[in-house]
């Protein structure tokens, strides 16, 4: 019976312009009942209010962010509390992205951010001051997603991918490909650098295919420091999985990283999600920088 009563609670929070109000959007759609901006010191109030509506509201989501002032500064509290409560399941997603990506957004949106009075209209010092007031919430994130190089449709997916069936006793895997010259993963737990290996882009008959074709994969591969490779990063993940999954850990973001983020990368986010997939895990791949530059 406690299996039916128990309350699922996402908060979403994060940088201002990191993309929120898309995030909360799918969130709805995928059957959560969503509020924006709430207080912290109400979560707990609003939590009872829905436990015990007639509606007997199940999966909520929250978002909350410095939009609500000097009160935000009670929210680690506030969650930490929450998280105890019984019958309660909480899990706090983090967004951000790049200072210049976000002064981008803004002058785009021509919006103005939550701190722009307090700052005499300096973005700069808006966001370096907000994101030195996210930290402590930053680090007991169960969800981070790094928004930089996402389109909306691309985080949209993201969301759906991660909250879908979303178990608390299971960890979601994703292995993605990114190139080092348009900017180092940042959402990733672990990055792995195969640039040391051949590059199929000075192959004039490879150059403008890509790591999930068979012609590139079978050229990345067919060097045996490749397989090596490959082996010995399979052996770590067979190793630090369980632990993973011990600890509690819901999700792993697993990077590979080649120049341009076409080629080796991809090849190698492509075996390896194939191979973790064949271990019984669930497994999300994704190509951050596949279609940049393309001719």
């Amino acid at each position: 019976m406690q299996e039916d009563t128990r309350m699922q609670v996402i908060v979403v929070t994060g940088m201002s312009g990191s993309g929120k109000s898309v995030v909360m959007d799918v969130l709805e759609d995928l059957g959560y009942y969503c509020i924006d901006n709430l207080p912290p010191q109400l979560f707990g109030k609003f939590v009872d209010i829905c436990r015990e509506s007639e509606n007997h509201l199940q999966k909520l989501a929250i978002a909350a962010d410095l939009r609500s002032g000097e009160m935000f500064a009670d929210v680690y509290r506030v969650l930490s509390e929450l998280q105890r409560q019984p019958g309660t399941e909480v899990k706090i997603l983090y967004i951000e992205a790049e200072d210049e990506i976000i002064i981008k957004r803004y002058k785009e949106t021509r919006r103005k951010h939550p701190l722009d009075e307090r700052f005499g209209g300096s973005l700069h010092d808006a966001i370096a001051f907000e994101r030195e007031q996210m930290l402590r919430v930053k680090g007991i994130a169960d969800y981070y997603i790094e928004t930089s190089y996402f389109s909306a449709a691309q985080l949209k997916e993201q969301i759906r991918e991660i909250f879908l069936d979303n178990t608390s006793d299971s960890l979601s895997i994703k292995v993605t490909s990114f190139g080092f010259k348009y900017g180092v993963s940042t959402e990733s737990d672990l990055v792995f650098d195969v640039r040391c290996l051949p590059n199929p882009y000075y192959i004039e008959e490879l150059r403008h295919h890509t790591g999930c074709e068979a012609c590139v994969q079978d050229y990345v591969m067919s060097f045996e420091q490749s397989q090596l490779l490959m082996k010995k990063i399979q052996d770590l993940l067979d190793f630090l999985i369980p632990l993973y999954i011990q600890e509690g850990k819901s999700r792993l973001v697993i990077a590979f990283g080649c120049t341009g983020g076409k080629h080796r990368s991809i090849t190698f986010t492509e075996r390896m999600g194939d191979y973790l997939t064949s271990k019984g895990m669930h497994v999300i791949k994704q190509h951050r920088d596949i279609g940049k530059d393309r001719p």
